[in-house]
């Protein structure tokens, strides 16, 4: 959400943050709705200061005998509260309209965020490790089948396209990497372990910036109410109420500081879950329909940070090593890419990705996002913090990045550990979560 003072102050720096994420001028539909919404207020601040002025008169009036006077400031007052009616529905009309065109309106990237339409305009920052090339590499699905762990045809007849059924040695593997990462991530990096729910209300999701403008993309709940007949009736709850299924645990975790005041002395926040994601994937018809790239349903270890505005720079830093980290320690050869600002997510100020190599594309594909979003969510959920003593409040500052999304590391190791026969080597930071396994063979 942004701050609509400032906009009024300095348009021109608004205008052109938006510019460089492709949006034409936007404050002066802005100023103009606001001045509407302001001269609305106005006009109902005087007649409301009218109504009172006559209605003291009016017992003045009554006081003095003076009838004619009296039945006269009724009129008035009558008329003045007719004013204040109308006045007081432009004012609703004009003031939702602001909210909502604001609310559509992204976060303004940090100036120095490269400029950019897609992830063409991103700038790589750093690799770490050697790609592994291979000549014959299989993808993650094929050694997925190969090892008996990996069943899409079985998760397509119960729940259609996009979901995997992982089984075996291939499940443990699974939850061995999220068990690790989890734990390096509280046990080394300082974060704090919760387990959030997996179900939250629309106002959440408007905190952290998926709705209003990205509702397709969510799982939305509906009521089954039971009818007299024994059948069941779906409906949609009402506006405000309604309930959805989590995209990612930084709904989860951000919204916990909403509507609160934090003090200072307490940040940051440093907050981590390991949660099941659902995404509709609304927006991605026919790219990475084989495997579990893009998956209706997955696992990730999430990362939030919530500190104050002078804190967020550093913690974003801390928060794409915290995930850097993980990979390094798999052993999983990756780059750091600085997003520009085509290519950014709608709460993002600026955003760091971390590209893990898969041998079987022979390329670098997303892992993580971190992301510092400034104070662009916390107006969105009135979070605030506060130095003890003092009355003034100011909005903190949040951030979130995966720490790692746990089926795309499940493809990484995978490939990256198979040998020419179909068998894959587990990375020695998995082999205590595994049991001591150390390799995963194929099936007969």
């Amino acid at each position: 959400m942004h701050d609509i003072k400032a906009i009024r102050d300095n348009p021109t720096a608004y205008d052109s943050g938006w510019a460089s994420s492709g949006l034409p001028p936007q404050t002066p539909a802005i100023l103009a709705l606001d001045q509407r919404l302001r001269a609305a207020q106005t006009a109902v601040q005087t007649a409301q200061s009218g109504r009172n002025d006559a209605s003291k008169q009016i017992g003045q009036a009554k006081a003095q005998k003076d009838e004619a006077r009296a039945a006269e400031l009724m009129a008035q007052v009558e008329s003045l509260k007719a004013e204040m009616a109308a006045a007081g529905e432009t004012e609703a009309a004009v003031g939702k309209e602001l909210r909502d065109l604001l609310a559509a309106l992204p976060n303004i990237p940090e100036p120095h965020v490269p400029v950019g339409e897609d992830e063409a305009g991103n700038i790589e920052l750093g690799r770490f490790g050697e790609p592994r090339r291979m000549n014959n590499a299989r993808d993650h699905v094929d050694l997925g089948a190969g090892l008996g762990g990996m069943d899409f045809e079985a998760a397509a007849r119960m729940s259609g396209s996009r979901f995997v059924v992982l089984k075996s040695g291939v499940a443990r593997l699974e939850r061995a990497i999220g068990q690790f990462m989890l734990d390096l991530q509280t046990m080394e990096n300082g974060y704090l372990e919760v387990s959030p729910p997996l179900v939250v209300r629309s106002h959440a999701m408007f905190g952290t910036g998926q709705l209003p403008k990205f509702e397709h993309d969510l799982f939305k709940l509906t009521l089954s109410l039971p009818q007299t007949d024994g059948s069941y009736l779906s409906m949609v709850p009402p506006e405000g109420s309604a309930q959805y299924l989590i995209p990612t645990a930084e709904v989860s975790l951000t919204n916990l500081v909403r509507e609160q005041i934090t003090a200072e002395e307490e940040l940051p926040l440093r907050l981590t879950a390991l949660t099941h994601c659902f995404r509709s994937e609304a927006g991605s018809a026919g790219r990475d329909t084989r495997g579990m790239i893009r998956q209706h349903q997955f696992q990730k270890v999430e990362l939030v940070a919530i500190t104050t505005p002078e804190q967020s720079a550093d913690e974003h830093d801390r928060m794409i090593a915290s995930a850097q980290m993980v990979l390094e320690r798999l052993g999983l050869a990756y780059r750091t890419m600085l997003l520009c600002t085509g290519d950014m997510g709608f709460s993002a100020r600026k955003s760091i990705d971390l590209e893990v190599w898969l041998p079987s594309q022979a390329t670098f594909r997303e892992i993580s996002s971190i992301s510092n979003c400034g104070d662009f969510q916390a107006r969105r959920m009135d979070a605030r913090c506060q130095k003890r003593g003092e009355k003034g409040t100011r909005f903190m500052h949040t951030l979130n990045g995966s720490g790692l999304a746990v089926g795309r590391t499940l493809v990484a190791v995978l490939e990256n550990y198979q040998d020419e026969g179909g068998r894959v080597a587990i990375p020695d930071v998995l082999v205590p979560y595994m049991g001591g396994v150390t390799h995963l063979e194929p099936t007969a």
